[in-house]
């Protein structure tokens, strides 16, 4: 009701307005209204002021420049018709407005006349359609006629309490003015913050537009009812592949796709509208294979926190679901193959360590072997030919042949030498016996790590160390290296007896070939055992032999690199995978070839966190199973 009337004035204000005028910029629309609707309003002034000058008896002048001002009003709105801008006819207007108020005192010199309420109309018209400089200069003339040049005039006419309203008339026409230029100015500001925030917004809008363009994936609005407000090219393109046709704005979205899915996405649609945001995967029917769509369906808020709409986010993951069915086939084949390349690298690992073994093996053999073959037998079996010649006077052949006199003495000392090497045998084999029992700890040490954990034991390093010094201590001797012996008191330490066994062999044979290819005569292996960092157990094997070039450093623990002529490549590697698996680090520090080179495993000396049944060891301390 309240917008009918507004709506009709508007309406017949806009036919007094020219084509260009009326698709003008709202703020230029609006000046052509007010302009339409001021010349309107007083042409009607005048033409009531015109009828009561022919009814009652009035100067003819004053009917003149009511006539005047009239036809200048009438002028205005023609020209309002016909121009595209309305600083003319606003100027034409203002001057026309200007005049008709100084020339009305002029030839009407009265008080009432000076001080008219229409001289208020000169600063509010003038400032709003002219801005405030040319609304300063008509406030001004305005002002001056009624504040100075009428006093003057009528000097002699006028009492001294009828010039007051003079003076306030002249002031209140520029507080008008200051009012309208404050509005003005406020205006503009305001005008020029709701450009730059609309401008932002274009161009905001502009960037939103192309990236939801250029994008692959699908972007659709959509309404409360699930009607499409709009679309990016990706979603038209696949409606187009799904449906057949175009989609369309305010139609449902999925309204045409095939029922389960269908109602699927009508249950989807339900959740959002209920506050939750959702993600799933739609399987849509097309030509030349099924597609699978990602789909996420967001919930747009309105005032209030009520959900008005949603946004739907889609992507075409028929290539991703594909990758992933060919990846899980190449995974299984990976798994079986790994199995196999684990399998490969447990026998590797055993003949890498039974191979060190079988070195000290094969050197005890030979020692045996030379000590057998040197052993004192054949004196033994002269001494039984004598006895054997002499049985029948054994007791005269002992105390009167000179070779049976000596026959007790020799036979003593053939016993003594006897004793000793058989001991230097024993000695011997029994090395060899720890070496063979080496070699099925490291077979059954495999055996166990292809099934699980191992066993850990709180054990001394120290012995340990010694015990793998001890594998190697012939063929040390027997090239020449001096081993020496640093060993700080440590504690003993939760391990893997057979591992970390395993990694001091694999060093200590590592660093007899260095020492072997330098060709030195000072060969020097140092042990060291001592506190490390952070609580941890340091143990360090340091040779004086090639070294290790700079550039192998990074690569010196990776599967398959070597230096030797007849290296494979496994040992490093595989005492890298046993100090891991024993929550240590073997690390390897060296200033180049030739510069020798200093192998460091740390190990925790705290027990580990998941441990299983602990029972006692007879001969080295605790032990317990991993859990």
């Amino acid at each position: 009701m309240g917008q009918g009337p507004r709506a009709w004035f508007v309406e017949k204000l806009d036919g007094f307005l020219s084509e260009s005028l009326c698709r003008a910029c709202p703020l230029e629309l609006a000046r052509a209204r007010l302009l339409a609707g001021v010349c309107l309003g007083l042409l009607a002034c005048d033409v009531l002021l015109l009828s009561q000058v022919l009814h009652h008896p009035s100067p003819l002048s004053l009917a003149a420049v009511g006539g005047a001002s009239a036809l200048g009003f009438g002028g205005a709105l023609v020209l309002l018709r016909r121009l595209p801008s309305t600083r003319p006819v606003a100027l034409l207007l203002c001057s026309v407005l200007t005049a008709a108020t100084v020339m009305s005192t002029v030839h009407h010199p009265e008080l009432v006349v000076a001080t008219h309420a229409s001289l208020m109309l000169v600063p509010v018209v003038s400032v709003y359609l002219l801005g405030w400089r040319l609304g300063l200069l008509f406030s001004l003339i305005a002002s001056v006629n009624v504040g100075l040049v009428f006093p003057l005039r009528t000097w002699g006419t006028l009492s001294g309490g009828d010039l007051m309203p003079c003076f306030f008339a002249a002031l209140y026409v520029m507080c008008a003015w200051a009012v309208g230029w404050l509005f003005i100015s406020a205006r503009d500001e305001a005008q020029a913050r709701v450009e730059r925030t609309l401008r932002t917004l274009r161009e905001g809008e502009g960037q939103l537009v192309s990236l939801i363009e250029s994008t692959d994936d699908l972007v659709i609005s959509l309404d409360a009812e699930g009607r499409v407000l709009t679309a990016n090219a990706a979603a038209r393109q696949l409606f187009r592949r799904v449906v057949g046709r175009e989609l369309r704005e305010d139609e449902p979205a999925f309204g045409e796709f095939p029922s389960p899915e269908r109602e699927r996405w009508l249950g989807f649609m339900a959740r959002a509208l209920h506050g939750e945001r959702v993600r799933e995967a739609l399987i849509l029917p097309s030509k030349p294979r099924t597609l699978t769509v990602e789909l996420t369906v967001s919930p747009v808020r309105g005032e209030g926190g009520r959900v008005v709409g949603t946004t739907l986010f889609g992507r075409d993951i028929t290539a991703h679901k594909e990758s992933e069915a060919r990846l899980s086939e190449m995974h299984r084949n990976l798994l079986d193959v790994s199995r196999q390349a684990g399998m490969a690298e447990i026998a590797t690992g055993v003949l890498h360590n039974v191979g060190n073994a079988l070195n000290s093996v094969n050197v005890s053999v030979g020692v045996v072997t030379e000590r057998v073959h040197g052993l004192h037998v054949s004196g033994l079996s002269r001494a039984a030919a004598l006895l054997g010649e002499h049985t029948a006077d054994l007791a005269g052949f002992l105390t009167v042949d000179p070779r049976g006199r000596q026959l007790p003495a020799y036979l003593t000392a053939l016993a003594r030498r006897l004793t000793e090497e058989r001991d230097e045998v024993m000695e011997e084999m029994r090395t060899l016996s720890q070496c063979v029992d080496h070699i099925k700890e490291v077979v059954s040490m495999q055996q166990e790590h292809a099934r699980g954990a191992g066993m850990v034991e709180l054990l001394p390093v120290a012995e340990l160390l010694d015990d793998a010094l001890r594998l190697h201590a012939l063929s040390f001797e027997r090239v020449g290296i001096q081993v020496r012996r640093e060993y700080a008191r440590v504690p003993r330490v939760w391990v893997d007896r057979h591992k970390l066994l395993q990694i001091l062999l694999n060093l200590l044979s590592n660093a007899k070939h260095a020492l072997l290819e330098t060709g030195r005569e000072d060969k020097v292996l140092t042990l060291r055992v001592g506190p490390g960092e952070g609580g941890r157990l340091r143990l360090a094997v340091t040779d004086n032999g090639v070294g290790v070039a700079p550039e192998n450093m990074s690569r010196l623990f990776t599967q398959g690199f070597t230096t030797k002529r007849e290296g494979h490549g496994f040992g490093l590697h595989i005492s890298a995978l046993a100090a891991e698996e024993l929550h240590g680090v073997l690390s390897c520090s060296s200033a180049g070839r030739g510069q020798g080179a200093t192998f460091t495993l740390e190990l925790p000396t705290s027990p580990p966190a998941s441990v299983g049944e602990v029972r006692a060891s007879p001969e080295r301390g605790e032990a317990m199973a991993l859990a």
